[in-house]
């Protein structure tokens, strides 16, 4: 493939040739991690949401979590398609991240050279895939992938009736993350400055009204199945009222966010001073709308996660590509060491590659993490299953066919956020009366934890002080399966 790569001619590239390129690149370095038991709780999360609505409960009724519902949409769809399937659920997330690729290439493709744009459009599945806990498919990827259709459409079409398609994906990705919109009312904002600025405004208002009637219409259909079900409390509460109180949590702050803002907006008036980046342009500019309203959304939120930066990478290695074009052409005794840079970027693939050839040589199956082998030892050994508590490995109730004791616990850490108490619709107000109905009145058979790691975050001293207390009165362990803890409840125990 590398050869193919470097005898290519760019201008005789097409967008299948370039689609055919990033799949193979996007599945390449995201291959191996099919097989993990989970990369990020989160994914996790969202796997047990999609099981739950593809047994036919809609989201926040039979389990909750902190996401609008179209991330888990994605998830249902696949396990109603393919059942319970990792490979599945990993092999469309990696198509997913090279079609974030292919509309990125189209919209640097307006701005620069095919060279460039093809290039960019690599470098957003290796940032979208790689360093960290990334090659998982997180609301991100969901997100973004309509996200910068809509933008590949506002670039390249004028006509009202496109913006009322932008609007849809706009609104597909605001259902998937809530925070993309911000992204999409600072463009807001830009359209109607370019109206006055080129005197067109009756023409970029009904552009922007088809974009809020797709953006609303989006809105309105994933509202539906709850107002049918007398349930569109639950859905406002969910989806609008919890992320506010989430974001106003006590470990958020916008403060801790300013280093990386001005970070990347420095960057951005640097390129824009020295002329490397074209200003005037009109991609230049919806580019810079869109990634200010990322980063006032990260602000909003007060912390920037590693997976958060996914939202960032395509419209951000868009301008620094236009910026390295400017630069003078490289000299061919330099290639060789641009050719091995690129070989060593997928290191973390590589690594994963000899973990599951090694895994299939010492346990027989290329499929690997506590997650899949506590749930091998729990049914092996015909422990109860039905009353379970994952405090870690949570996928581990996915892989059994179990749920969650309470609606909240299907994330761990959904139990000690006490600012989500209130939009719930939950019988118990606070964590620690969650906590304490879970381990009191549930008491649960079988408890795993992970070896090494506190229960709860290490600054919850109550959480875990209670549950660390619980679990030596009234648990024995039973076995430890690689970092796995498996805790059996005893017969005979008694609180102290």
């Amino acid at each position: 493939m590398l050869k193919k790569l470097r005898s290519l001619r760019y201008q005789d590239l097409d967008w299948k040739s370039v689609l055919f390129v990033l799949v193979v690149v996007s599945v390449f370095i995201r291959f191996p991690f099919f097989f993990r038991d989970y990369i990020d709780r989160d994914e996790s999360t969202f796997i047990l949401m999609g099981q739950s609505w593809a047994n036919g409960h809609l989201p926040y009724t039979q389990l909750w979590d902190l996401k609008p519902p179209i991330t888990f949409l994605y998830f249902a769809v696949i396990i109603k398609l393919f059942g319970k399937s990792f490979f599945a659920i990993r092999f469309f997330g990696a198509i997913m991240v090279a079609l974030t690729g292919l509309f990125t290439y189209g919209i640097t493709r307006k701005a620069i050279s095919k060279k460039i744009a093809f290039w960019v459009a690599i470098f957003c599945v290796f940032f979208q895939s790689l360093f960290g806990s990334l090659q998982g498919v997180m609301s991100e990827h969901i997100c973004t992938l309509f996200f910068v259709t809509g933008i590949y459409i506002v670039v390249y079409k004028q006509k009202w009736h496109w913006f009322l398609w932008a609007g849809l994906l706009f609104g597909l990705s605001i259902m998937s993350k809530l925070n993309m919109a911000y992204p999409v009312l600072t463009l807001g904002i830009y359209f109607l400055s370019e109206g006055f600025a080129k005197q067109q405004l009756p023409k970029n208002i009904q552009s922007l009204f088809a974009m809020g009637v797709g953006i609303a219409l989006t809105v309105f259909l994933t509202a539906l199945p709850y107002y049918l079900q007398d349930n569109l409390y639950v859905w406002w509460e969910s989806i609008f009222e919890a992320p506010l109180a989430y974001s106003g949590g006590k470990y958020h702050s916008p403060i801790r966010t300013l280093p990386f803002v001005f970070i990347v907006l420095g960057l951005l008036i640097t390129g824009f001073v020295y002329k490397v980046i074209d200003f005037k342009s009109r991609e230049s500019q919806l580019l810079t709308v869109v990634i200010v309203g990322i980063l006032l959304s990260f602000m909003q939120t007060g912390k920037v996660n590693g997976h958060y930066l996914i939202q960032l990478y395509p419209f951000i290695l868009i301008p620094i590509g236009v910026a390295f074009s400017k630069l003078p052409k490289l000299k061919k005794h330099y290639k060789p060491l641009v050719l091995a840079l690129l070989l060593l970027i997928p290191m973390e693939s590589y690594l994963e590659y000899v973990n599951i050839v090694s895994n299939k040589i010492k346990k027989g199956s290329f499929y690997n993490g506590e997650g899949i082998d506590v749930p091998k030892y729990i049914m092996e050994n015909n422990l109860e299953t039905k009353n379970i508590f994952f405090t870690e490995y949570h996928i581990g109730y996915w892989v059994l066919g179990e749920t969650p004791p309470t609606k909240v616990s299907i994330h761990p850490s959904n139990i000690t956020r006490d600012e989500l108490f209130s939009d719930l619709d939950n019988p118990r107000n606070t964590g620690m009366e969650e906590l304490k109905y879970i381990m009191e009145e549930v008491q649960p058979t079988i408890v795993v934890a992970r070896k090494g790691k506190k229960i709860f975050d290490k600054k919850l001293l109550d959480y875990n002080n209670y549950i660390d207390g619980y679990l030596e009165n009234h648990y024995q362990l039973k076995a430890t399966v690689g970092r796995g803890l498996i805790y059996q409840r005893s017969d005979n125990s008694s609180y102290k």
